[in-house]
């Protein structure tokens, strides 16, 4: 089943009902996710930053990208260990943490981003797809 089925189950429920919906309708239609984890899912973003920072990951990649004035690095960790995450969370193996740091007009910055998957992977591949797909 497409991702676009997020939109109709929503209706009047919080956001972290409806995304568990939809990740085990993914699941059970035979296909995989990779979902961006951001403010609007407050406790599994919580969840995750615990996570990120207590264990070692078990996989890491690092990037260094010189383009159009801006030199940003990043840094890809995934962790598998996720014993403390919601069980309702269909499928979920994999939690993806991506560091973005760098220089952009002559200013430094740091971003951090969230992902939850329901594969597991080399943190070079979970790398290119969110690269690539979602553009991050």
């Amino acid at each position: 089943m497409p991702c676009t089925a997020a939109p109709r189950l929503r209706g009047n429920l919080p956001p972290q009902s409806w995304l568990k919906k939809t990740t085990k309708l993914i699941i059970e239609g035979g296909n995989n996710y990779l979902i961006t984890v951001k403010g609007n899912q407050p406790r599994l973003l919580t969840q995750l930053k615990t996570i990120a920072t207590g264990q070692k990951p078990c996989d890491q990649f690092f990037d260094i990208e010189k383009t159009r004035g801006r030199t940003t690095c990043r840094i890809v960790k995934v962790f598998t260990d996720l014993r403390s995450i919601d069980i309702d969370w269909l499928g979920l193996k994999s939690l993806i943490q991506i560091e973005r740091i760098g220089i952009r007009s002559g200013k430094k910055y740091l971003q951090t981003n969230y992902y939850i998957s329901s594969v597991i992977s080399k943190a070079t591949n979970f790398a290119k797809g969110i690269r690539y797909s979602l553009g991050n």
